[in-house]
């Protein structure tokens, strides 16, 4: 490693997802960015909405700069490798990073076939079961909207 590669308390991270236009979805990333800020060795985490919401990119950059940063780390909190994450997120981050000079950036992958996406993808499906069962209550996605339930014609029943 270079003797001069940001420390760690001198590393931002901006968890950037697509953006909504619904209000819950983008307080959802805000409150993702809040536990990952609890996990993390780096003391600057930041959310940020690729388009059609604030913070942008750009915004959660430069936020990342005032406080601190030299270094920058881009995670998209996307499923799989696309588009957005391959020229998208680049060029507004790049883009983001032209105004300060000096600090350097890395757009990390998205969770693509990441070990852990196995386990919270078994995760969801045993509580949203458990929920239709009446064993759980409604996860965060779904409280209030009744969209968790069992859908279908039963084998054997009337038509």
């Amino acid at each position: 490693m270079p003797t001069d590669f940001p420390a760690a308390e001198e590393t931002g991270l901006v968890v950037v997802d697509h953006g909504s236009r619904r209000r819950e979805s983008n307080l959802m990333l805000e409150e993702m960015a809040r536990r990952i800020a609890e996990l993390v060795p780096y003391p600057i985490v930041e959310p940020a909405h690729m388009e059609l919401a604030e913070p942008s990119i750009a915004t959660a950059f430069d936020a990342c700069v005032a406080r601190g940063a030299r270094l920058v780390v881009v995670s998209p909190y996307f499923l799989l490798p696309g588009k957005h994450w391959t020229e998208d997120i680049p060029a507004l981050v790049e883009e983001a990073a032209a105004r300060h000079p000096g600090v350097v950036y890395l757009v990390a992958a998205p969770f693509g076939l990441h070990p852990l996406m196995a386990e919270v993808v078994k995760a969801r499906a045993e509580h949203c079961l458990a929920h239709v069962r009446g064993e759980a209550p409604e996860c965060e996605a779904c409280a209030g909207r009744g969209l968790c339930q069992l859908r279908g014609v039963v084998a054997g029943a009337a038509a």
